[in-house]
């Protein structure tokens, strides 16, 4: 289905919310985190403290899991390989990548990091890819996980990009709730969480024509996730959504949605589906989905609230 512009108000990749009139435009907590903007609109103040609590939390997972800073959990596992404690969190995460990397044989893995370094990806920015080939591990014959300890074998360059946002975006959600906030919208740069009695209705921006929406959304109590290959490009043809089976980037599709109960889910199956048929992914996860192909066209999900534009 070639698309086509669309009167409708056009909404940068973050997938803001459409309506000015809604949550985000009443009270809005913007801050950059774990590299990316984040935008959370509520009906009302936040209660004193949470913005605290927020900050405390996403600074404690960027400790973890940043493969960008030398003094992460994540980058003593390359210095240092064996067993490694994690906070409790890393159990549920990592449980996630284990049903994301069975369900796609292998497709999403975590340990894409290396691969991701040597395309230019690395802790320095340099986007300059390094000469020769790596190769991508199978879980198994590498890295084992009990709980939150994380053993590895061999010096090892974990990555958790394909899930990690979604699931901060989830942590930071409870949190709200916990504080007795029971409408929001999180906006974690194309990671978006909704709650509330309302509907909101979200567009679909084209990553080929930066402008131009191919659909739009009905979000009500759930989360959105895009992901693209037009994001985070440099070279050519290099891009962070990585083949594990080949160590290079995915060509076909250039762009997904995905509609879940949980961000985690919908981020992690938002990267699955640049390698994995929808199909193989219904016994496993229950979500809606849109995917754009390089060639304009596009295929969703029966059921998908929302519509495209032809």
């Amino acid at each position: 289905m070639p698309v086509n512009s669309h009167s409708e108000r056009r909404l940068a990749w973050t997938a803001q919310i459409t309506n000015t009139d809604g949550l985000m435009a009443q009270h809005t907590l913007e801050f950059n985190a774990i590299g990316t903007g984040w935008r959370i609109g509520t009906g009302r103040p936040l209660p004193p403290g949470v913005v605290d609590q927020i900050t405390s939390r996403v600074e404690a997972f960027d400790a973890t899991y940043s493969r960008f800073r030398p003094d992460s959990l994540v980058s003593s596992l390359r210095s240092h390989p064996g067993r490694t404690p994690f906070p409790e969190d890393a159990g549920p995460l990592f449980a996630l990548y284990r049903r994301l990397y069975d369900a796609t044989g292998g497709a999403v893995s975590p340990l894409v990091g290396q691969a991701l370094e040597h395309l230019g990806y690395d802790a320095d920015y340099s986007l300059r890819r390094s000469p020769g080939t790596v190769h991508v591990p199978a879980w198994d014959d590498v890295l084992s996980i009990d709980g939150s300890v994380v053993t590895s074998t061999e010096p090892l360059l974990l990555d958790v990009g394909a899930a990690g946002k979604g699931f901060l975006v989830d942590e930071v959600a409870r949190l709200l709730e916990a504080s007795g906030v029971t409408a929001f919208v999180i906006d974690a740069s194309g990671d978006l969480v909704h709650r509330g009695a309302d509907v909101e209705r979200v567009g679909l921006e084209d990553p080929l024509h930066p402008g131009r929406l191919i659909g739009v959304v009905n979000l009500s109590n759930a989360a959105l996730c895009a992901s693209s290959t037009a994001r985070r490009r440099w070279g050519d043809g290099l891009h962070h959504v990585v083949d594990p089976a080949t160590a290079e980037p995915v060509g076909g599709v250039v762009a997904t949605w995905v509609t879940s109960s949980s961000c985690a889910v919908a981020d992690g199956l938002a990267t699955a589906l640049f390698f994995t048929a929808p199909d193989q992914l219904w016994p496993h996860f229950t979500f809606d989905w849109v995917r754009l192909h390089a060639d304009g066209s596009a295929d969703y999900s029966a059921t998908f609230d929302g519509a495209l534009f032809s």
